[in-house]
């Protein structure tokens, strides 16, 4: 009797860890489904720009704002009892949110107010997404790389189609979906620096990571985005730091960069900075094309105490209807003093938790990303609404928490 039991347990037992197993690949591609509505939510649909096809300008908002109520739906789906992990990152980000809310209340405006639900719906994914915090198998960041690749792919396969048309202005930008130059350049910087960071940290073969290197190198080469260059440089050079005493990989890299860069610079100083310069003068470089104009407009914009503290609301982030690119400037105009104050608080939270981590590569991922929304802050709309720049400064935060899987990613 004793022996037929034994016999009888695994042939139970194996049925149901398939089942498991399938579960979890099914949950898995889900979350990874949401992160990817996220994305698409945030990216901007930029009427006027040339297309292989044409795309209605209202089908284009109905595709992008419509994905940020599924990605929720999703996420309630797969987080049906909406458990969320405890976390200081999040809770600065929700500040964001209910100090929106409250100037919304002050200063009623039907735009404002259906940008505040917007980005609560937003955060309340974020949230729901906690659970797969920590993860071993680096999850986010996989399904973030991954869908990061998608954009670029279109960018590439716009650039096959129709060569000539997939430039503006000498810039490279997506012939199959409105995407201006500056945010190809983003999506490109970060795939490069992300995967030199995990082949640092023993996590790529060399092999992938120069075929990914060279890729979007050339995307990234022929969009002539200067912000993602630099942030690009400064955060693998933080990141490699951070990973010098423990990785043998990194301390020979930056043993043969410190060889390379120098001649490099030498032999190619004018072709460096042809590039950088993108054939502007003088004046257009020193007012970071015409940036510090828009700025000076936001700093002088009348407003009065309430104002001041707590902004205008949400809005699409321009003044007189000029962009104003730059995390702290919209946060000033949109938040108020209180805004600034609070994305200053959510970068010191980041930068103080990963200082004080163990070395590694998650915490090497994440003072990549940390470095490169700062530095790109100070030039790009940032993680004071529902953007990319937030996803990434989230997916920072999910690499500093305790680890809750048992894989490394194969």
């Amino acid at each position: 009797m004793s022996s037929a039991v034994t016999t009888f347990r695994p042939r139970r037992s194996a049925p149901s860890l398939a089942s498991a197993e399938t579960r979890e690949r099914w949950v898995q591609r889900r979350v990874g489904i949401v992160w990817g509505l996220l994305i698409l939510n945030a990216i901007t649909f930029s009427p006027g720009l040339p297309l292989a096809v044409p795309i209605p300008h209202r089908i284009g908002q109905l595709v992008t704002q419509g994905a940020l109520p599924l990605a929720l739906l999703l996420a309630l789906s797969v987080n049906r009892r909406v458990m969320v992990r405890p976390n200081m990152f999040l809770c600065l980000v929700s500040l964001l949110v209910i100090e929106a809310f409250v100037t919304t209340l002050e200063r009623v405006h039907l735009g404002s107010v259906y940008r505040t639900f917007r980005f609560a719906e937003y955060v309340a994914a974020l949230w729901l997404l906690t659970p797969w915090w920590g993860r071993r198998d680096l999850l986010l960041l996989r399904y973030h790389l991954v869908w990061l690749w998608v954009l670029l792919g279109s960018v590439i396969l716009g650039l096959l189609i129709h060569p000539g048309r997939a430039f503006v202005q000498g810039r490279l930008i997506d012939l199959l979906w409105p995407v201006a130059a500056t945010e190809v350049g983003h999506y490109a910087a970060v795939v490069i620096g992300l995967t030199v960071v995990l082949w640092l940290g023993g996590l790529r073969r060399g092999w992938v990571t120069l075929c990914v290197v060279a890729i979007a190198g050339v995307v990234l080469f022929l969009n002539h985005t200067r912000t993602a260059t630099v942030a690009m440089v400064a955060g693998v050079l933080i990141a490699g730091m951070s990973l010098f005493a423990t990785r043998d990989r990194a301390r020979k890299f930056f043993a043969v960069a410190g060889v390379v860069v120098p001649i490099v610079v030498m032999t190619a100083a004018s072709v460096v900075a042809t590039w950088l310069a993108r054939g502007q003068d003088t004046q257009q470089l020193t007012s970071l094309t015409g940036r510090t104009d828009f700025w000076s407009m936001v700093v002088h914009f009348p407003r009065d105490r309430f104002e001041e503290i707590f902004g205008f609301g949400l809005s699409n982030t321009s003044v007189d209807g000029l962009p104003i690119d730059s995390n702290w400037l919209v946060a000033y105009m949109q938040l108020g003093l209180y805004g600034v104050v609070v994305c200053a608080a959510i970068v010191l939270l980041l930068l103080v938790t990963a200082f004080f981590q163990p070395p590694s590569t998650e915490r090497a991922l994440a003072f990549f990303l940390i470095t490169y929304c700062v530095v790109a802050s100070f030039t790009q709309v940032g993680f004071a609404d529902a953007t990319t720049y937030l996803l990434e400064v989230t997916l920072a935060a999910s690499l500093l928490v305790p680890s809750a899987a048992s894989r490394r990613p194969g």
